[in-house]
């Protein structure tokens, strides 16, 4: 199913949100997703594409100890990079109110173990952190499209 980006903008500036990513894999796809859609700039605070893995510990602040442990493809990663981008996107109103994230292997070889096609999505809200783990296929294209999919169908049940 693909996510009306549309509807999605309508549906978070309804709510009240606002929303700063955090991109790995998708190296700003998720954002550019975001961004193309009309009323996008009254929800979508900016975005970090941290695809060096120091930049994930020296700008969103993930914890450098389960970098070295786990490698930048990981749950814990993907939730930590949700969180930190919000406080990192904050402006005086605060931090932004959802972050979002996308972590994983694209291809076309293995990253820490992890095959190409994994991928870690994560949303962070005052309610907490949601991340989900997905295998999907196809070469790079296929797999970045598919993470930026998952996100954006994360980041609306996230409004709801």
């Amino acid at each position: 199913m693909t996510v009306d980006t549309a509807d999605l903008i309508r549906a978070l500036g309804e709510a009240g949100h606002t929303v700063a990513i955090a991109e790995s894999l998708t190296g700003g796809a998720l954002a550019s997703a975001l961004i193309a859609t009309p009323g996008a700039s009254a929800v979508v605070r900016g975005a970090v594409v941290a695809y060096d893995t120091e930049l994930k510990s020296s700008v969103l602040g993930v914890d450098r100890g389960l970098l070295e442990r786990e490698g930048p493809v990981h749950a814990e990663v993907a939730r930590q990079m949700a969180a930190g981008v919000r406080c990192v996107l904050a402006t005086a109103a605060g931090p932004a109110s959802i972050g979002v994230s996308t972590t994983g292997v694209a291809g076309p070889s293995s990253q820490g173990g992890r095959p190409p096609g994994t991928v870690f999505v994560a949303v962070s809200t005052d309610a907490g952190l949601l991340s989900r783990e997905a295998e999907f296929a196809g070469d790079r294209a296929a797999i970045r499209s598919a993470a930026v999919e998952l996100a954006l169908e994360m980041l609306g049940n996230s409004v709801r």
